[in-house]
């Protein structure tokens, strides 16, 4: 019984990739379907140029000094008493 259940899983998978391998949708190769359901041509090749290349000038980050008053210092994001 099970090599009857093997056969027939083999068997219905068989059939659904079929299906799905099916891209032209009925319409036949280079035709796709359209919105409302008809069949239409593919277009030729999409030609896509590369993007122009800019240099921008280096950006220098100096980070800036933490001055904590008399008596706190610099802990943990925030100025904290000694």
């Amino acid at each position: 019984m099970k090599y009857l259940f093997a056969a027939a899983m083999l068997a219905s998978a068989v059939v659904g990739f079929s299906e799905a391998a099916s891209a032209a949708q009925g319409c036949g190769p280079g035709w796709y379907r359209g919105a409302y359901g008809g069949c239409r041509p593919m277009r030729g090749a999409v030609v896509v140029r590369p993007a122009p290349v800019v240099v921008a000038p280096p950006v220098v980050v100096v980070p800036r000094a933490r001055v904590c008053p008399y008596g706190f210092r610099w802990y943990a994001g925030r100025c904290r008493p000694f």
